[in-house]
């Protein structure tokens, strides 16, 4: 088992990043987490349910209906 020496400075590993991505990549425990990218800035897909309900409150909002 690959084991390391805590850093006193943790900004001093900014000076040597790949041997950060290298210790990265030789993590058990990294790579043991689960992972998945999110995209929340994606445009919504026109023609779902949510977007109809969001054009909805928008439409009430500007004429200036309460949303409930």
């Amino acid at each position: 088992m690959h084991t390391t020496e805590p850093v006193a400075n943790p900004f001093a590993l900014l000076l040597n990043p790949a041997a950060v991505f290298a210790e990265i990549e030789r993590s058990d425990r990294l790579t043991r987490l689960a992972s998945r990218i999110c995209r929340p800035l994606d445009k919504p897909v026109l023609g779902t349910p949510e977007v109809a309900v969001a054009e909805e409150h928008d439409s009430n909002t500007d004429a200036g209906m309460a949303p409930f």
